[in-house]
């Protein structure tokens, strides 16, 4: 590796760098979900957006976190800057946030590095990219007083082959109670800016299509199928950013279950959000969601 820190690019800008702030937003995000309902999670989707807009969303999937049984937390987040085909690695050490640094677990690294099928981006794709960063301070929040190590993975733009092969890959990992798996996404980017207006009058104004295109996604996801996310994704098109973090989980998942190992694996869908609501085409609007998986 190289550099030893990756600094926190984006805090003063996406979210506060003020330590005290962070922590008393964060601290109160989470109080507002209130108990958790569906814990402990395995894993969880959360969006990766500036924090005024998806934090309390965030709060959702979180506050289903159990920190007593985490000691690993792997992010998967999709690469916005940079072309890549497979999966990277970080070539840092450590992260730094504003509630504390955060240290990638070398082993875990050594191991995905062994298989041949992860690349190391550069420091500068790494400082670049915010769907991984934006996590951080959430994690560096639920997990405080806690040990644990992060395991930080880019996933570029795979072909549902290689969903597959990836998800073979981590599910070892999602079988381990003590891993931890945080898949960033956000949902629908709608308007001409984003290039998509997909509009279904039948489903009501826009906004309420938007909530529609997305619900009907999640719904999928929760039923967690592979395929039925892939078919989906064909026949709408929809700008979920994180698909294939996405689908690199659903395929994880489905490869336990082809195990039969006894692992019953429940996702829920808890919070949606959007930026904003959509009333015509000259408006934009960017949608939020937060799920979790737990092993029944």
């Amino acid at each position: 590796m190289g550099s030893p820190v990756r600094r926190a690019t984006h805090a003063g800008s996406w979210y506060t760098s003020s330590a005290k702030d962070l922590s008393s937003q964060l601290e109160n995000w989470l109080n507002v979900v209130g108990d958790a309902t569906h814990t402990p999670a395995r894993a969880i989707i959360a969006p990766h957006a500036g924090y005024q807009y998806c934090g309390a969303c965030s709060a959702f999937a979180y506050k289903q976190i159990d920190p007593t049984i985490v000691k690993r937390v792997f992010i998967l987040g999709p690469s916005h800057h940079v072309r890549l085909s497979g999966c990277a690695l970080s070539p840092v050490r450590t992260y730094r946030t504003p509630l504390g640094d955060l240290t990638i677990d070398e082993s875990t690294y050594e191991e995905l590095f062994t298989t041949g099928q992860f690349e190391e981006m550069s420091l500068l794709t790494d400082e670049d990219e915010h769907s991984i960063e934006m996590h951080l301070p959430f994690i560096a929040k639920v997990m405080e007083n806690h040990s644990f190590t992060i395991v930080p993975v880019m996933v570029g733009s795979l072909s549902t082959e290689k969903e597959s092969y990836y998800g073979k890959i981590f599910s070892r990992y999602l079988a381990d109670s003590s891993n931890l798996f945080v898949v960033s996404s956000d949902f629908c980017h709608w308007g001409a800016r984003f290039r998509f207006q997909y509009y279904d009058k039948s489903w009501g104004q826009i906004y309420e299509s938007i909530e529609k295109l997305d619900r009907t996604g999640m719904n999928i996801i929760e039923e967690m199928s592979p395929t039925g996310f892939t078919a989906y994704l064909k026949k709408y098109g929809n700008t979920i950013c994180g698909r294939h973090p996405i689908g690199v989980l659903l395929n994880a998942v489905s490869s336990l279950q082809q195990q039969d190992n006894g692992i019953k694996p429940v996702m829920k869908f808890l919070k949606y959000a959007q930026s904003s609501k959509c009333l015509n085409n000259y408006d934009s609007s960017v949608s939020y969601a937060s799920a979790s998986l737990v092993m029944a």
